[in-house]
């Protein structure tokens, strides 16, 4: 059976894709340079997929977002930076280590009013914010974090987002080991079952793009 079109992407290719359309503002490019000698640097997004985002937030006319995983902050201030002047985001992570850095380009971007972080596990967030009456008031939501949380993240974020709204799950492909059955460990299996868990949900419309390490996008259907 064929499976249809399909393109290497190649680092000559990948160079390319960025010349011609990445829009990358200084402050981006400063902050993911910084990142780029952290040790965990590989958990910082691609610089098109902060891109993606920020499209993403300006296409659907977000105003409240949600993100689930800061690290170093670049898909919290590409979201933030295409948010209008009243928009909002609640951050969540646990690390302040990571988060300082990401602060600091907050502030330097004329943004840290826009953003709201929540030192604390990203399940206590949510449910808080479920508490507080926050059901169905969110536009959008970013998940990159601990993926052996991601579906109960995915489950918090579907009740918080609007009818209509949108979630993105960053590293859905896992670099390719969601298709190699000898690799078991507690991450990739995790993301395989919420991969297959997404596909059969009929509570959303669902689209898997294979930009940076896979991207899952889900609207909430009305």
């Amino acid at each position: 059976m064929s499976i249809g079109k399909k393109l290497s992407l190649t680092d000559d290719l990948y160079k390319y894709l960025l010349s011609v359309s990445l829009r990358e503002p200084e402050i981006l490019l400063q902050l993911r340079q910084e990142t780029a000698n952290h040790p965990r640097a590989n958990m910082q997004v691609a610089p098109e997929q902060g891109q993606f985002l920020g499209f993403l937030v300006k296409l659907i006319g977000a105003k409240k977002t949600l993100e689930v995983g800061v690290f170093t902050g670049y898909s919290s201030l590409s979201v933030a930076l295409a948010l209008p002047p009243d928009g909002q985001i609640v951050a969540c992570d646990v690390s302040e280590e990571f988060t300082s850095v990401a602060r600091r380009y907050w502030e330097q971007a004329g943004v840290a009013d826009k953003i709201n972080l929540h030192l604390a596990p990203a399940t206590e967030t949510l449910e808080y914010l479920l508490s507080q009456g926050q059901a169905e008031t969110f536009d959008f939501a970013f998940i990159d974090a601990d993926k052996e949380n991601y579906y109960r993240y995915y489950e918090l974020a579907l009740q918080l987002v609007k009818p209509g709204g949108l979630i993105a799950i960053d590293n859905v492909l896992w670099s390719g080991r969601v298709t190699q059955p000898e690799v078991q460990d507690s991450a990739t299996v995790a993301i395989r079952e919420f991969n297959s868990k997404l596909a059969h949900d009929d509570r959303i419309d669902i689209s898997l793009i294979a930009i940076a390490d896979g991207l899952t996008l889900a609207r909430k259907r009305n």
